[in-house]
């Protein structure tokens, strides 16, 4: 049975290895306890109690597997399993925690733990990070897969591009493999002991950063396994502040390259009907920086992934133990302090506004703002990952590396650094994003997949210097899709070394011989092996052949516009030359709220961009109305459209959350900086504010306006940094309940009509009135009524069993 057919709702959750705690108790839809081990049913039953959904998450490249290795499951130590560099030594991941080769042996150790999980009763298992570095491949159980798949011997994958080509085209088969067999053999297990359907999610690293750091994963594989329910998205700071190389100068970039990685994660899904969930993290595994830069670059993320619309769930932290509990470096450097209050409120509030996402539609922006071209996209294939290991010739070996992002490169050489950089991908991508333009990564393996997967491209760039296509066939499909009406551009120079490995364009008989893939994709479009570089036609559309590897683009301003003249000139081979415009600002809106990022380092910027409307910025702990935002470049906006508000918080779902959710909801990320007053084009208003204990905020002044039943009629949470539930209304009343983590100050801005007569608020097991109530008055609530939109904003106590709220008008 589907999730969706069991009315269950998970569109929020976490992942956390520590028992329940109140502090971290994010009141999401659901929770992916961490590990397999000892305490794992105490641990399952904390969090059930709390509400949760129960997940199981575990490693199935790497985790506390020391049965394994040394013997104690099946007699046999497996140390020759360990993932091993050319130097003889394991690539480790912790003391006694190699990455593992994934034989068919460890495929079985894992069933057998995660049966464990099973029994336990969770109802879905993730199975996160397949990874197989690249440098790897020195096992001797790797050789005996080598022998078995290719029937041949074992080559050193270092001495030529074939052999580390086909040494990494084994480590994504092998992931695929195991991952299959895994699924499949525990699915049938859960139905034969229980009559339970489980589910299989695969969190995984985006193709783009993979590829990047080096690291191979099945990725596009795992599209035609049909055990895989689904997918999360690990992209967060730690991946996208990768630097990477832009018009000469390498630096962090981590909107742009999160824009990216989540464009092409969402490619793993599309036609499939899988589900998809987005994460982000609030800091990153790198302790090293501040509240500050974590806080800066994870506004970043989340606005990156906020513009893809059509993935609405999300992981909203891993590990927020560590967010909540631990301490971090001091701005100056002097010492260590725990995460700022305001920052927790702020990331509660985007944790529950991506809760909300479900509920709306990208909508169109009447104010055309940040408007380039759509139908763009930038082929990328699991290949891509099979060119990353090191080739070195007899006597070469400038040392082995491997980067995660936990770790600076100063010490890479300059052939190292370049590898690192990616730059034959970049030097493609960067350009048309940092003007504007909505690229969009595209999965090339899924061309043959799925019919129509290229509907709604107009124009597609492509190269195959840094990967390699893994099918004739997919050239037979670009081919139809250009004399159709699109424009390929194609940049090459043949130079590539991996154009020589043993594939199928070099495999065939007589004339069906081809130096490089390419050939064969211009033969396909009736150009012949060698079109001379330009414009040719090919049936209603064309190609754009762009003599230059694409790494050149990256290194100056005249590659990044080769690569726009390119795309403008495309437009304009289909009749669309107005559709072309550069912009400084990426932005959508996704029912009230609207997204936004200024762009840095060009000159389509122009200046700082400049929103004005009646909005409430969900940046801000205080959740501050704000009549005009003014972002200069690099800087993000998540706000509340007060003109374009849609249904109150904690009300459409009531009935589903008393029904088919008992538990916790809510859910997503931080926020970026605090205001500490009204900026510029703020409207103030008058406040009351209830004193220490008082359980009620007083207005002090008449009330004009509609009477009491219809202005709590027209009351609603517009957004909150609580889970919000129960919100109904009984004469002059509304009242909701606010779940959120313990010790933090929760604010919720609602709609109202004028400032509530009394304001109270207790813990919501108490009633507020009668029998039983709380007789010391309740929680200490702040209330700061904002006449010009018409909207109050409350503060107080967070609470993870809940808050009940009244506002009641006389």
């Amino acid at each position: 049975m589907k999730r969706e057919e069991a009315g269950r709702q998970e569109r929020t959750g976490f992942q956390e290895s520590r028992p329940y705690g109140p502090k971290y108790d994010l009141r999401t839809d659901f929770v992916m306890v961490y590990g397999i081990s000892d305490d794992l049913p105490e641990r399952i039953e904390g969090w059930r109690k709390a509400g949760y959904t129960i997940h199981l998450m575990t490693g199935v490249s790497w985790g506390e597997y020391q049965d394994y290795l040394y013997g104690r499951f099946d007699g046999r130590e497996h140390w020759d399993e360990a993932q091993t560099l050319r130097s003889g030594d394991p690539m480790l991941h912790g003391k006694d925690v190699p990455y593992m080769a994934p034989t068919i042996s460890f495929a079985r150790y894992l069933a057998e733990q995660i049966r464990r999980a099973i029994d336990c009763g969770v109802e879905a298992i993730h199975l996160e990070e397949p990874e197989f570095w690249a440098q790897s491949g020195y096992e001797e159980a790797f050789k005996r897969e080598w022998r078995s798949y290719y029937g041949e011997d074992w080559q050193e994958p270092h001495r030529s591009p074939d052999a580390q080509y086909r040494a990494s085209k084994l480590k994504a088969a092998m992931y695929a493999r195991t991952l299959e067999r895994i699924c499949g053999e525990m699915k049938e297990y859960a139905l034969v002991a229980y009559d339970r359907a489980i589910r299989f999610y695969v969190p995984t690293h985006s193709l783009i950063n993979y590829a990047q750091w080096r690291i191979v994963s099945p990725e596009a594989l795992l599209v035609s396994m049909p055990s895989c329910d689904g997918y999360i998205a690990q992209i967060w700071t730690g991946t996208a502040r990768t630097a990477n190389v832009y018009r000469g100068v390498r630096r962090e970039r981590t909107f742009e390259t999160a824009y990216l990685e989540y464009g092409i994660m969402q490619e793993l899904t599309r036609g499939t009907g899988r589900e998809m969930w987005f994460l982000h993290d609030p800091i990153e595994d790198n302790p090293r920086y501040s509240w500050s830069d974590y806080r800066r670059n994870y506004r970043a993320t989340v606005i990156a992934s906020l513009l893809h619309p059509d993935v609405k769930q999300y992981e909203v932290c891993p590990w927020p133990w560590r967010v909540f509990e631990l301490d971090y470096p001091t701005e100056d450097g002097s010492g260590k302090e725990p995460i700022p209050e305001a920052y927790k409120t702020q990331l509660l509030t985007v944790m529950n506004l991506l809760r909300d996402m479900h509920r709306h539609e990208e909508a169109p922006d009447p104010s055309g703002a940040g408007a380039g071209p759509s139908g763009i996209g930038l082929c990328l294939a699991n290949s891509s990952m099979y060119q990353r290991g090191d080739v070195l010739g007899e006597g070469e070996d400038e040392g082995e590396f491997n980067y995660d992002g936990t770790k600076a490169a100063d010490g890479l050489t300059t052939r190292q650094l370049e590898l690192l950089d990616f730059s034959a991908f970049y030097g493609l991508a960067l350009p048309p994003v940092k003007k504007g333009i909505p690229l969009r990564p595209v999965q090339l393996d899924n061309i043959l997949t799925f019919p129509g997967y290229l509907e709604g491209y107009r124009v597609l760039l492509l190269s195959y210097e840094f990967m390699k296509p893994e099918h004739p066939g997919i050239h037979q499909a670009l081919a139809q899709w250009v004399r159709e009406g699109g424009v390929l551009i194609y940049a090459g120079d043949g130079s590539d070394p991996f154009h020589g490995v043993r594939e199928w364009w070099n495999r065939g008989a007589g004339s069906r011989v081809y130096e490089r893939p390419e050939q064969h994709l211009f033969e396909a479009m009736g150009l012949g092996r060698e079109p001379e570089p330009g414009e040719h036609a090919v049936g209603e559309g064309a190609l754009l052949h762009l003599r230059c590897h694409p790494a050149e683009l990256s290194r100056s301003a005249a590659g990044a516009e080769r690569v726009l003249g390119a795309i403008r000139r495309a437009l304009e081979l289909r009749g669309e030359a107005d559709d072309y415009r550069e912009s400084g600002l990426l932005r959508i809106r996704r029912g009230p709220y609207v997204i936004a990022h200024a762009l840095d380092e060009s000159e389509a910027a122009g200046g700082s961009a400049v929103l004005e409307g009646a909005f409430v910025d969900l940046f801000d702990a205080e959740l501050t109305v704000r009549n005009r935002v003014e972002l200069a470049p690099g800087e993000d906006a998540l706000l509340y459209d007060l003109g374009e508000a849609a249904g109150g918080w904690g009300e459409e779902e009531a009935a589903e959350a008393g029904s088919a959710h008992g538990g916790p909801g809510a859910g997503a990320e931080e926020a970026g900086s605090a205001h500490g007053g009204p900026g510029a084009g703020e409207a103030e208003a008058g406040s009351a504010h209830g004193g220490p204990g008082a359980g009620a905020a007083q207005a002090g002044s008449a009330h004009a306006g509609p009477g009491a039943a219809e202005a709590a009629r027209r009351a609603s949470v517009l957004v909150s940094s609580s889970r919000v539930r129960d919100a109904a209304r009984e004469g002059g009343r509304f009242r909701y309940v606010s779940e959120s983590p313990s010790e933090m100050t929760v604010s919720t801005r609602l709609r109202a009509c004028s400032m509530p007569s009394r304001i109270r608020a207790c813990a919501a097991d108490i009633p507020l009135a009668g029998p039983g109530a709380d007789a010391s008055g309740g929680d200490a609530v702040e209330a700061e009524f904002h006449a010009a939109s018409s909207t109050l904003l409350l503060r107080h106590e967070g609470r993870p069993a809940g808050v009940r709220v009244e506002l009641e008008w006389l």
